[in-house]
Order: structure tokens, then sequence, then C-alpha cells
């Protein structure tokens, strides 16, 4: 009777097992997710300093000196502790020398070029400020340290040139909506620059 008993519980046990079991998948994966990025809206004010030039930088931004053993007197990172992210942005006077107007110039696409290795791709264009200022602008795709750079000039006294880099390992594609919100600032510095 307990072998009988025995048998009877593990027909039983394979029975619910097999019922478990559906012919018919009912498995549904769950949609790809990112980690949600809380930007606040864009509320702008003037550069505080006393600089050979002049603009807008987001309210969420806080102005900190280059202190690289390189820098200059107004070198600049326009830096976002909630997004971990920096905006640096070297100033040249270039004095109305041909020469060195030149080398600003041949630097600026050089810093932009070093980035090709990681690159997927990087596009250039030329943006006309409102004061009649050029300016050229590159995005760069792909996993690369400066996604959004730009360099300006007047072409005879001022040389001025941004580059967007986040102090994180994190992949861009995650920090796309934050590069979008960084960039627009940008864009912003480079649509009220005023030399002085």
């Amino acid at each position: 009777m307990a072998l009988l008993l025995k048998k009877l519980s593990l027909a039983a046990v394979a029975l619910a097992l097999l019922a478990g079991c559906s012919s018919a998948p009912d498995f549904t994966p769950k949609p790809k997710g990112y980690n949600r990025i809380d930007l606040p809206p864009h509320h702008y004010q003037v550069l505080p300093g006393d600089h050979p030039y002049s603009f807008e930088i987001s309210k969420e931004a806080v102005i900190k000196r280059d202190s690289s053993y390189m820098a200059q007197p107004h070198w600049l990172n326009v830096y976002y502790p909630k997004l971990n992210a920096n905006v640096q942005i070297t100033y040249m006077d270039v004095q109305r020398d041909r020469r060195l107007y030149n080398k600003m110039m041949e630097d600026a696409r050089k810093l932009t070029g070093k980035h090709e290795i990681k690159a997927t791709a990087i596009d250039e264009r030329i943006l006309k400020t409102p004061s009649g200022l050029r300016a050229s602008v590159f995005e760069l795709q792909g996993e690369v340290p400066s996604q959004f750079q730009f360099y300006t000039t007047d072409s005879t006294k001022h040389f001025l040139r941004g580059a967007l880099y986040f102090r994180t390992a994190t992949a861009n594609d995650s920090l796309a909506p934050v590069i979008e919100y960084v960039k627009e600032d940008m864009v912003r510095m480079l649509n009220t620059l005023r030399y002085r």
C-alpha cells in the first residue's frame, strides 16, 4: 500500500509539473530600461568676472578657473555639478598676429581630430551668431570623451574655444539627454557671445 501511495504521489507531482508547462509561451521580455535623468529647465545669467569676452551661462553651472599647468588667465571651466559635466573654455588674444591666429585654428582642429580614433562620425557646421560672428561647431558621435566642441574668432584679436567633457565612465548613449541639454547651453553661449 505504501508503495502504491508513493507511486501515486510521484505521478501527481509529475502531472502537476507537466500541467505547469504549456506549449504556447507566455513570456514577454521587459523593454530596455534607462536611468531616469531629471533635467532642470534652462535659465541663464551673464558670465561673472572681468574677461575679454562675455556670454550667458546656465544658472545650473558653476564657474571655475582652469587649474592646468598650461592655463591662461581667461581659461574657464563651466561646471555642472548635478550633471557631472564640464565645458572647458579656452581663450587667446591673438593680437593681430597671423601666425598665432593660424596656430590656434590648427590646434583647435587637432584637438577635435584626436577623437577620430573612437568617433563614429564628426559633423562640422558653421553657426552664424546674432552678433555676426561665425563659429565652427563639431558634433562627435560614438564613445568619445568630448561630444560637442566649437571655436570662434573675430579673426583679428580674439579666439575662443569650448569643449564638453563628462567626468564619468557612463556610455554616451546613456548620457544622450544630458549631452543635448548642455549642448543647448553651449549654443546659447555662442549666440550671446560678445568680445570686449
